[in-house]
């Protein structure tokens, strides 16, 4: 079986040497929490970008109306509390007092509504939203109404989405920048601010704690409830080497290593300075999406020969190891433990001679198949070079296009043809829970170029996904969500390739640290 030779290199090699202490006043490692991102922060903009390490980064510093907890309820955050009227057509959105933008701007609703117009032009959830709202008004500093031609009851759930891809509210100012730039300013009204003099990307960011921030009153959970910042100053430094981030870690140059490769865990567990804890119960799924625009996958049966030459367990121990009580396989579209989740073994036989045959039955011209995929990315790496070499050997063109995980995220943007610096599969992971809605999952969405990158266009799934969302019973929703994810992977816009879950580790000094999608900043402090 293939495994990538950065897990086999870290699992052998010996520690490396400590890293510099950066520089810092030796008094203030107190109030100073160091951090190891899962990535490079490559970019700013989590409304430009869906990358997790951009969303984690966007928590730091932007807050949004609504947010859910670990129940999957709606709770307010920036809002004080809505009013509904006109028979669910007329919502009034009111903000707590006291907010503030780091640059010292009071929030006003204008930001609110300038920030919500430009995530609903990105997002799959906003774009549902977009649809049936007839205008979005001002009515004071403090409160902003949204009119619609028709009831959309899981308003405050779109904008309670607590993810990455959350509607995070920014100075209208920078939410009037196009929806396809990227803003690079970092003004939020979050609990910590952006150093951008103290950006580097590639090695490092540091951000520092808001004083006019006025956390809630409500215990945190999840992306909820008061998020107060008991550190001044948080470092992120990036470390790609899995053997130096976990030498930095034992020895206590850094207090918290988001996600540690899964080979280097035991090692990890047997320090008795180090806390090891899944924050995120749903876990994460790996996937593969395939760029339905350009040759050759333009061709749904070769999109199919793809599918069924995968085979999940092949990618989970590339990626997450021999531990089989961390990771699963999911030959859906839904993760398993989301409502809809149901298998589709006989779409994914995970068979090349399968594939070979229907490759050939397709006509396959020995097109060029690019994969786009970093080096710099332990859970991710793997899996691009895991297809690679599957695909090789089902007969097709495969060239492996490694770079760094900026750079793919760069290029994924790009429509052209592979001739001219396009694409034809990149590889990532997101959460679960996230995937687990018509609602907010992009893998299901069949928009074409208003879509996630792959650009898969079908109009029975966005037939299907409204069905979903104005179904009047829970029957009813689910019939459309059954349509809609056989439906999507028949259509293989993504290939699902296993289902994990990941333990963040932490110096046992640091408390606090909450469960959810992202690590959390709020909360945290040293004991």
């Amino acid at each position: 079986m293939l495994r990538r030779s950065l897990l086999k290199a870290a699992a052998a090699a010996p520690l490396l040497p400590a890293l510099a202490a950066p520089a810092v006043a030796q008094n203030s490692r107190a109030s100073t929490l160091r951090f190891v991102p899962q990535a490079n922060l490559a970019a700013l903009d989590p409304i430009w970008t869906t990358a997790t390490v951009t969303g984690n980064h966007a928590y730091y510093v932007f807050d949004t109306l609504y947010a859910l907890n670990a129940a999957g309820q709606v709770k307010p955050q920036m809002a004080e509390g809505h009013e509904i009227g006109q028979e669910g057509k007329l919502w009034r959105i009111k903000l707590r007092p006291g907010l503030k933008f780091h640059d010292g701007e009071p929030v006003r609703a204008a930001d609110c509504v300038a920030s919500l117009k430009r995530w609903c032009a990105r997002d799959p959830f906003g774009q549902l939203l977009l649809k049936v709202v007839d205008e979005w008004r001002v009515v004071d500093d403090r409160s902003f109404e949204v009119r619609l031609n028709r009831a959309f009851p899981l308003l405050s759930t779109a904008l309670a989405k607590s993810d990455g891809s959350a509607p995070f509210i920014m100075p209208a100012r920078l939410a009037a920048t196009d929806p396809g730039k990227a803003v690079t300013e970092m003004v939020g009204s979050g609990p910590y601010r952006f150093l951008a003099d103290q950006f580097n990307s590639g090695s490092s960011a540091a951000y520092e704690k808001f004083e006019d921030y006025v956390p809630r009153d409500e215990a945190p959970d999840h992306a909820t409830g008061g998020k107060v910042a008991y550190f001044k100053r948080i470092e992120w430094q990036i470390i790609t080497d899995p053997s130096t981030a976990a030498a930095a870690l034992m020895n206590g140059e850094i207090d918290w290593w988001e996600r540690p490769l899964a080979d280097l865990q035991p090692m990890l567990a047997r320090n008795p300075d180090i806390i090891r804890r899944v924050t995120d119960k749903a876990g994460r799924t790996a996937l593969a999406r395939l760029n339905c625009l350009q040759e050759p996958f333009k061709d749904v049966r070769l999109r199919r020969a793809v599918l069924a030459a995968v085979v999940q367990e092949d990618y989970m121990r590339a990626t997450q190891g021999d531990d089989t009580s961390t990771w699963t396989e999911t030959r859906s579209l839904w993760p398993k433990g989301t409502p809809y989740y149901a298998d589709n073994a006989d779409l994914m036989p995970g068979s090349l001679d399968k594939a070979r045959a229907m490759l050939k039955e397709a006509g396959y011209g020995n097109q060029k198949v690019v994969i786009i995929n970093p080096t710099d990315f332990p859970d991710i790496g793997p899996l691009g070079q895991v297809t690679a070499d599957t695909l090789k050997r089902a007969g097709m063109n495969v060239e492996l296009a490694e770079t760094d995980w900026g750079t793919v995220i760069q290029r994924r943007n790009s429509r052209e043809p592979v001739e001219k610096g396009g694409w034809s599969i990149f590889h990532t992971t997101g959460p679960s829970g996230f995937y687990g809605s018509p609602a907010m999952s992009p893998l299901v969405r069949g928009q074409g170029e208003a879509g996630w990158f792959g650009w898969w266009k079908s109009e029975r799934a966005e037939a299907l996904t409204n069905e979903w969302l104005y179904a009047t019973d829970e029957a009813g929703q689910k019939k459309a969500a059954a349509e809609l994810g056989r439906l999507g992977l028949e259509e293989v816009a993504t290939v699902p390739l296993g289902q994990f879950t990941l333990r963040t580790a932490f110096r046992k000094d640091i408390t606090g640290i909450v469960d959810g999608t992202g690590p959390y900043p709020w909360g945290v402090r040293r004991a």
